[in-house]
């Protein structure tokens, strides 16, 4: 017996920190970690130190704990087997870049083919950004009400269905109606984003998000090839029909998605939210947590008014202007690429405009193989904007990521006052895109991690909603105001993204290195603080 207990003496004891909510933490005092006393035994714990973001060993997860939260059990499972399946699946969705892509391309041949006027082919761009931006508030508050798998799958299957559609139109003002449904579609794909990063441990959150933008940009790149391949001989009704096979893909998979555990939690279902965190736990390979599934029910969810709650009224209206401007941005140097190149240089675009009014409206031109080839280049600056946006991002943190981004682009737009040559004009224009893209990346990243399950897809939703404000905008500018004053163009975008960049740095939350909020009636506090940086009190 006293050969045991010296024995026993001799083991190190390890004690951890608390990460969620237990139901015996009223009962166990303030300090939140238990020691185990034994009669002759050394009490004192070794701790065990975790750095910032950094998960529990596996062979550890959640001992002393009777209670654990999908926070806890996300992170214990790790990234692994599971989160790859679902990168594929919701890329697909995220590939709907291919019915934005397809406006640049179908707009001057539908001009030519059915002899349309100018503002008739302007119109049947704009009428997708109408849909789009009407109908985001709507599929953020669908998917906080009824689920984001929900939500998703019926604006996927909606985009798929008018997609195609769009192929048979008759005449202008059915393609017209037909393309405002598609926008309206797009509108919820967003969502895409919420039920993806609700799935994914800290550490790889950001990384992730910004790899299945990837899929946008692979997408814009597709199009164009498929066009090429597609256009010269099946003509562009083919082309909108083919346009839809991502979406189409994703309506076969979409059985596999599983709903987020998050929102079964806040929604009462215990029993449907530990059977996904198992199954996730199996296609990993890895233990789940011991003890009992914490569920804080939450019954008024996706309502817009904890949007504006005094946590979170600043980070609302700061995000909208971030949005607007990158949006704003994005496609107003879209519109101006085209300009400047076909001027050849920012000082000859004045002469260039006056010889554009001289000319019938009625006038076409084809897309010729040299501007499919301009169309990809540009397509192209997408992924080294990927690439600087996921290097930095878990370094400066969202935050300066985003006041980057927008500092870049309004200095490339500030030397765009210099007369350069075509050279100069397309590296400026390529880094501006880049960055700008990259900017747009990185508020996809800060967004749902920023608000609570409770609100992330309501809270995307009205962001998205705003961002096609700016992209509805965005044309006075870069075609109207562009006849009267290249350079007062240029103010004016270099401008908003210089007070962009001041709205980021403002953002009063920095999500770098923090969890994600389960509810919006409790304020960022231990829930959402790494296993390494978490202190007791």
């Amino acid at each position: 017996m006293e050969e045991d207990l010296f024995q026993l003496r001799q083991l190190p004891v390890v004690k951890f920190r608390r990460t969620g909510e237990s139901a015996r933490s009223d009962e166990d005092g303030i300090s939140g970690e238990h020691e185990v006393h034994i009669e002759g035994v050394r009490t004192e714990l070794e701790p065990v130190e975790l750095e910032d973001g950094a998960a529990v060993p596996k062979e550890f997860a959640n001992p002393t704990d009777d209670t654990f939260m999908v926070e806890d059990a996300v992170e214990a499972i790790g990234f692994g087997k599971f989160q790859w399946k679902l990168s594929v699946i919701t890329g697909l969705a995220w590939a709907n870049a291919m019915e934005m892509m397809i406006l640049s391309i179908l707009a001057p041949q539908l001009h030519c083919e059915w002899r349309l006027p100018s503002w008739q082919v302007a119109l049947l761009t704009s009428v997708v950004f109408v849909g789009m931006m009407s109908s985001s508030t709507l599929w953020g508050n669908i998917s906080d009400q009824y689920g984001r798998k929900t939500g998703l799958k019926i604006s996927v299957l909606w985009t798929l269905y008018y997609g195609i559609l769009s192929g048979f139109a008759p005449v202008y003002s059915w393609i017209l109606v037909l393309r405002g449904l598609v926008g309206f579609g797009i509108g919820g794909v967003p969502q895409s984003v919420t039920l993806y990063a609700e799935f994914l441990p800290m550490k790889a959150r950001a990384k992730c998000i910004l790899l299945i933008e990837v899929f946008w940009a692979l997408g814009t790149v597709f199009e164009v090839l498929l066009a090429v391949l597609v256009m010269p001989t099946l003509g562009w009704r083919w082309l909108l029909i083919l346009s839809a096979l991502p979406l189409l893909l994703f309506a076969g998979l979409c059985f596999w998605l599983p709903e987020s555990a998050r929102y079964d939690v806040l929604s009462g279902n215990q029993e449907k939210a530990l059977a996904t965190l198992k199954r996730i736990a199996t296609d990993n390979g890895a233990p789940m947590p011991l003890g009992k599934l914490v569920v804080s029910r939450q019954e008024d969810r996706g309502k817009m008014r904890d949007l504006f709650t005094p946590h979170f009224r600043w980070t609302t209206l700061l995000l909208w202007f971030i949005w607007f401007s990158n949006a704003f941005s994005y496609y107003g140097l879209v519109l101006l690429t085209t300009e400047f190149f076909q001027a050849g240089d920012v000082c000859s675009i004045s002469s260039r405009r006056q010889e554009v009014k001289a000319k019938c409206s009625l006038t076409c031109e084809y897309l010729t193989e040299e501007d499919y080839t301009d169309l990809l280049w540009t397509t192209l600056s997408e992924f080294p904007g990927v690439l600087v946006t996921l290097w930095i991002i878990d370094r400066i943190g969202r935050k300066k990521t985003m006041a980057l981004s927008f500092l870049v682009f309004s200095f490339c737009s500030l030397l765009l006052f210099l007369c350069v040559g075509r050279n100069v004009l397309t590296v400026l224009l390529f880094i501006a895109r880049a960055f700008i893209s990259g900017g747009f990346q990185a508020a996809y990243v800060y967004t749902p991690e920023v608000y609570p399950t409770a609100t992330r897809a309501l809270g995307l939703g009205t962001c998205s909603g705003m961002a096609r404000v700016g992209a509805l905008i965005t044309p006075f500018i870069a075609q109207v105001m562009l006849e009267s004053s290249v350079y007062l163009t240029l103010v004016v975008y270099s401008g908003c993204c210089l007070l962009a960049a001041l709205a980021s740095c403002f953002l009063p939350i920095e999500t770098k290195g923090r969890g994600l909020q389960e509810s919006s009636h409790k304020e960022w506090g231990q829930e959402m603080v790494g296993r390494g940086s978490h202190s007791p009190g």
